[in-house]
Formats: structure tokens, sequence, C-alpha cells
């Protein structure tokens, strides 16, 4: 066995050198977000929505009244179209 073959190959890929690496530097970009006009426009009617009363008071209290005098009348027919669309719409 021939020991200075072993110190050739040892040099030519020299693992006896320690090799020091450059460090790299940060490229300095950040994230960046950027909202489509539909989704502000969605921002903008959410916020809306929000501030808006979920029931219409001034319907429930007109027909309160129209109840409590006996006046509220509602023909079946219109209750039955009412019904037939609503049914199709889920289905739909």
């Amino acid at each position: 066995m021939r020991i200075d073959a072993y110190n050739k190959v040892n040099q030519m890929y020299q693992t006896n050198k320690v090799r020091t690496v450059a460090s790299t530097k940060k490229a300095g970009k950040s994230d960046q977000l950027e909202i489509s006009q539909t989704g502000k426009d969605y921002q903008t009617v959410k916020q809306a929505v929000a501030n808006t009363e979920e029931v219409r008071m001034d319907k429930v209290e007109a027909l309160k009244k129209k109840l409590a005098s006996g006046t509220y009348d509602v023909s079946m027919s219109e209750v039955a179209d009412k019904l037939l669309d609503n049914y199709f719409n889920a289905i739909v």
C-alpha cells in the first residue's frame, strides 16, 4: 500500500483547507398586497350592509297597525304565487 498516493489525493481535493463561504446580501424586497377593484367594491358593500338595520321597522309598524285595526288583507292567490316563487328559486 502506498501512503504517498493518499497524500496526493488529499492535496488534489484540498480537504485539509477550510473554505470560507461569502455571505449573501439580503435582497431587501418586501411582500406586497394589492386588492382588486372587485375586492374593494365587496368591502364597501359589506360595510354598507353592516351599517343598515336588519329589520325595516317602518314596514313592521305599518303591518302591526293594519293587523290591530283589522284592515290587513292578503289574497290567497298572492300567497300561492309567493310560495311557488320561493319553491322554484330554492330548486335552482
